[in-house]
C-alpha cells in the first residue's frame, strides 16, 4: 500500500454532500419543502491507477455520489478537486476540457446506448466532440481499434444496439467512455444486469484495459465478491455517509463497523465446510427514511451496540490510510 500513496492523487472528496428538495404530494404550497440528503458529507482520496470499491444497500447514495463526481448531478456542497482544481463553481469551459479525463459507464447496458445510432456512432460520438477536425478515416481506425480492446469484432461497427446482447452492449459502454483514453473511469453497477459469467468477462475485461491504459477505477457494486476481486481500497456507505473505507484485506477480514459485519457476513464462501459453519449478523428495523435521518449516528436505529451517546454525537470517519472506521463503540484504529 506505501507504493500506492506514493503515487499522484487524482481526485480528492471533501465533505462532499447532495440534497435535494422534496415536496410531497399532501404538502401545502407554503411549508417549506423536506431535505432529502443523498450524500452527506463523504470525503476520501483517489490515487493514480487505483480501484476503489464502493459497496451498501439500496438508496444508500453510492450513485448519486458518483453521479456527483461526474457532474450529472449538482453537489449541495463540498469540493471535488481533480489534479489540484476545484470542480464545483469551475465555469463550462474548464469543466468541459476536464470532463474528457472523467467518463462513466453505467447500470443499463441497453438503455445507455442511443438505439438510432449504430454502434460505430455511438463510440465515435466523444472523438467528434472533442476533436472536430479530426479526418473521417482516422476516426474510424481509432474506433475499431477501440472496438478490438473491448472484445467487440470490427464488422459490426454499422449494427444497432438492438441486436447485441447485454454484455456485447455493455462492452459497446466500455469502449465508448475509454475511446478518449480517460484517467479515470466510474463504473456505476455495470455487471448488475448481466448473467454471472459474463459478469466475470466484464470485470476482467476492464482489469486488462486497466492495466494497459493505466486508469483509476471508481466501482460500485452490490456484489460484494465482485468488489473484493476488482477493488485495491473499499468505501463503505449508509445512509449517505462513509461508514467505512480501508484496504479490501482489512474491510472484508477485519471489519469493524457493524453495518460492516453484517455486509461481510453475507458474502458466500467458497467452502461448503466454512459456508455452513458461518453465522451471518442479520439487520434488525426498517431502513430509516434519508428525509428524516436519525440524530446523531445514522445507523444507531438499527445497531446492536448503540448507546445514548449515539444518538446525540455523529460519529467522525477517523484511522489511518489503511482503515478508517466512523462509530463512536470503536476504539481508534
Amino acid at each position: 500500500m506505501t507504493a500506492l500513496t506514493d503515487k499522484k492523487v487524482l481526485l480528492e472528496v471533501a465533505e462532499l454532500k447532495v440534497h435535494f428538495n422534496i415536496h410531497g404530494d399532501k404538502q401545502w404550497f407554503w411549508q417549506p419543502p423536506k431535505t432529502l440528503k443523498a450524500v452527506d458529507g463523504v470525503t476520501l482520496r483517489l490515487f493514480e491507477s487505483e480501484t476503489l470499491g464502493v459497496v451498501g444497500e439500496s438508496g444508500c447514495g453510492k450513485s448519486t455520489f458518483a453521479r456527483a463526481i461526474v457532474g450529472l448531478v449538482k453537489a449541495t456542497s463540498g469540493s471535488i478537486t481533480w489534479l489540484g482544481k476545484e470542480l464545483l463553481g469551475m465555469k463550462d469551459a474548464y469543466w468541459w476540457e476536464t470532463r474528457s479525463d472523467i467518463q462513466m459507464i453505467f447500470q443499463d447496458p441497453l438503455a445507455s446506448l442511443n438505439p438510432r445510432m449504430t454502434i460505430g456512432e455511438i463510440i465515435a460520438e466523444p472523438l467528434r466532440t472533442y476533436y472536430p477536425k479530426m479526418l473521417r478515416q482516422d476516426v474510424k481506425d481509432k474506433v475499431k481499434a477501440m472496438m478490438l480492446k473491448a472484445g467487440l469484432l470490427p464488422n459490426l461497427v454499422n449494427r444497432y444496439p438492438h441486436e447485441f446482447s447485454g454484455g456485447q452492449c455493455q462492452r459497446i459502454g466500455i469502449a465508448r467512455a475509454l475511446i478518449l483514453e480517460p484517467k479515470l473511469v466510474i463504473c456505476d453497477e455495470p455487471v448488475s444486469a448481466l448473467d454471472v459469467s459474463i459478469q466475470a468477462q466484464v470485470v476482467n475485461l476492464l482489469q486488462q484495459l486497466q492495466r494497459e491504459m493505466g486508469l483509476s477505477l471508481i466501482f460500485i457494486a452490490h456484489d460484494l465478491a465482485v468488489v473484493k476481486h476488482i477493488s485495491d481500497r473499499v468505501l463503505v456507505m449508509y445512509l449517505g455517509h462513509a461508514v467505512e473505507l480501508g484496504t479490501y484485506d482489512e474491510v472484508y477480514h477485519n471489519p469493524q463497523h457493524p453495518y460492516t459485519r453484517a455486509l461481510m457476513s453475507a458474502v458466500l464462501v467458497p467452502d461448503p465446510d466454512k459456508e455452513q459453519g458461518k453465522q451471518i449478523q442479520l439487520l434488525e428495523g426498517e431502513l430509516p427514511s434519508p428525509i428524516n435521518l436519525p440524530t446523531g449516528c445514522v445507523f444507531r436505529t438499527r445497531c446492536p451496540n448503540a448507546g445514548t451517546e449515539c444518538a446525540k454525537t455523529r460519529p467522525l470517519l477517523e484511522g489511518s490510510f489503511h482503515h478508517a472506521v466512523s462509530c463512536l463503540k470503536v476504539a481508534p484504529l
